[in-house]
């Protein structure tokens, strides 16, 4: 331990903040982009004169599977279970 500075402490603020500054939103992204589906690839159309071209249309996105729907919601009950504790924890006066 140094005169001035807590090294235990100063550790256990870095990793809280790590955790919560960027693993937690992290831990978000990753939930929308399990439930960001894929589009399909264009369709061509054949023109005997100029050749194979995309056809304009409506782009498609796919429903994602199961196993995504489940991670995703898995990841945001983790979030809202986070920033919940963090509410509880802050009304009952920052201390445990």
């Amino acid at each position: 331990m140094n005169e001035y500075i807590e090294w235990g402490a100063l550790g256990q603020v870095v990793g809280a903040g790590l955790v919560v500054g960027a693993g937690i939103p992290a831990l978000f992204a990753l939930a929308l982009r399990l439930l960001a589906g894929t589009t399909a690839p264009p369709q061509e159309r054949h023109d005997a004169s100029t050749g194979p071209a995309e056809v304009p249309g409506p782009v498609v996105i796919a429903r994602p599977p199961l196993w995504r729907l489940v991670g995703a919601l898995l990841c945001f009950a983790v979030v809202i279970g986070a920033v919940a504790s963090g509410i509880v924890f802050l009304a009952a006066g920052g201390h445990s």
